[in-house]
């Protein structure tokens, strides 16, 4: 089966907040997102709100479960006690964490799962006892995935950041492809499954996909929403599922 196209709507929130008017919407776009067929939408809500608002969760929770209660609901962020308390408040199917600063424009590395163990395995012993999928942000690191596991997560998401920055450089980017490939396999013989996201578009993703054909979930947010601007959000949500293969 094809990996699941989960949108994040940060880049739509980022937009709306530029002024203080309630368009373009987040959850009228994530409506027509997952009309459209995407399996899922994910955010990232940072302390500051500069993107999704914490207003905007329950309401994402909402529409997901009256109108796509198949869809799943990802929330991504640094485990801050805040952090956490908002994600057992409104139950996404997963959570995501990713070792950000609060001060950081976007997630730019992986965690240093054996360096940073203390911290997670009792956030995702927390985060697993209250029934959520979990999953870390991961570089492109084959040795680091027995600490992986270790922490007791079910997923991983490979940061395809450098791979996505190569697209003006096919020698570079095949480089970068097979490092995530081989990250990808040490975390499927561990037991972990494995999702991807970060600067992923219509261009890149299908030799991601050929490469890592076990390939879980991409979230995907800024690309698919500049797209969007050219496209609108039902005809890119359809070449983004083209392109992972559906």
């Amino acid at each position: 089966m094809p990996a699941k196209l989960s949108v994040n709507v940060n880049a739509i929130a980022m937009l709306r907040n530029r002024r203080d008017l309630p368009w373009p919407s987040v959850t009228g776009l994530g409506r027509i997102a997952l009309a459209a067929g995407a399996h899922g939408l994910t955010v990232h809500p940072r302390p500051d709100q500069r993107h999704v608002r914490f207003t905007d969760v329950p309401e994402i929770r909402a529409l997901i479960d009256d109108e796509f209660p198949k869809a799943e609901f990802n929330i991504e962020g640094y485990p801050s006690e805040d952090f956490l308390e908002l994600v057992e408040k409104h139950q996404p199917e997963q959570v995501t964490l990713v070792p950000d600063d609060p001060s950081q424009a976007t997630s730019d590395h992986g965690w240093d799962f054996a360096g940073q163990a203390s911290l997670l395995k009792p956030v995702v012993a927390r985060l697993k006892k209250g029934g959520f999928r979990v999953s870390l942000f991961s570089d492109a690191d084959p040795a680091g995935m027995t600490a992986a596991r270790d922490t007791g997560a079910d997923r991983i998401e490979l940061f395809t950041g450098p791979y996505g920055a190569c697209f003006d450089d096919s020698v570079k980017a095949a480089k970068e492809l097979e490092k995530l490939a081989k990250t990808a396999e040490a975390a499927l013989a561990m037991g972990l499954a494995v999702n991807a996201g970060h600067d992923l578009v219509v261009d890149n993703l299908p030799l991601l996909m050929k490469r890592i054909p076990k390939l879980a979930e991409v979230s995907i947010g800024h690309g698919l929403t500049a797209d969007a601007l050219e496209h609108g959000m039902a005809g890119t949500i359809k070449r983004y599922l083209k392109a992972c293969g559906w």
